[in-house]
């Protein structure tokens, strides 16, 4: 079997396909996540973003943004910066609507029909970890330049929603003085 771009080989178990349902329910779940940015010294636009380092279920890594289902009746904004805090360490507050993903995936016993609504925040305070997520999901938590995310973040959904960040960041100086203005001294680790 050959190799897809990027990734392991899939393997399916034949008896176990062959004992799945034809029809599984359909399950919709909503979630909220998103870009948390801190402000770099190189100069009023440049910004870094609290990404995640994850393992998919073919056991890859990969680069996301943080995320999660809402709980009780928690409007998307409130588990965004819930999500956030549990997922990086980093406290936010909201800035800017980034906008909604909208997929599909099949699990084992459903199909869910998933909804994520991404949000820009400010970091307001914390510490860089992923030691208190849990779901304990997580590898690790870096911080990434917003010019670099395209490139690093391994969705193509979660690519575009950094270039309309990006974008955001280039054509709003009303936004990026928010993003820096008594800006939480965050840590400075080096960035791979």
């Amino acid at each position: 079997m050959p190799t897809p771009p990027g990734g392991a080989p899939l393997r399916v178990n034949p008896a176990r396909r062959a004992a799945a349902p034809a029809h599984l329910p359909v399950v919709d779940e909503t979630s909220a996540g998103g870009l948390v940015l801190r402000p770099e010294p190189e100069g009023p636009g440049a910004f870094s973003a609290a990404v995640l380092l994850r393992r998919n279920r073919t056991g890859r890594l990969e680069w996301c943004l943080p995320k999660g289902h809402l709980e009780g009746r928690e409007t998307p904004q409130e588990a965004a910066v819930r999500e956030i805090h549990e997922e990086t360490g980093i406290r936010g507050s909201i800035q800017a609507e980034l906008g909604v993903i909208d997929y599909w995936f099949t699990g084992e016993d459903r199909r869910v029909h998933k909804v994520v609504h991404h949000y820009l925040l400010r970091a307001e305070g914390g510490r860089l970890t992923v030691e208190d997520d849990p779901d304990g999901e997580a590898e690790d938590a870096l911080w990434v330049r917003v010019d670099e995310l395209s490139e690093r973040l391994s969705y193509p959904n979660e690519q575009r929603l950094a270039a309309v960040a990006l974008d955001l960041l280039a054509s709003s100086s009303g936004l990026r003085d928010a993003l820096r203005a008594d800006a939480f001294p965050t840590e400075r680790p080096d960035l791979p």
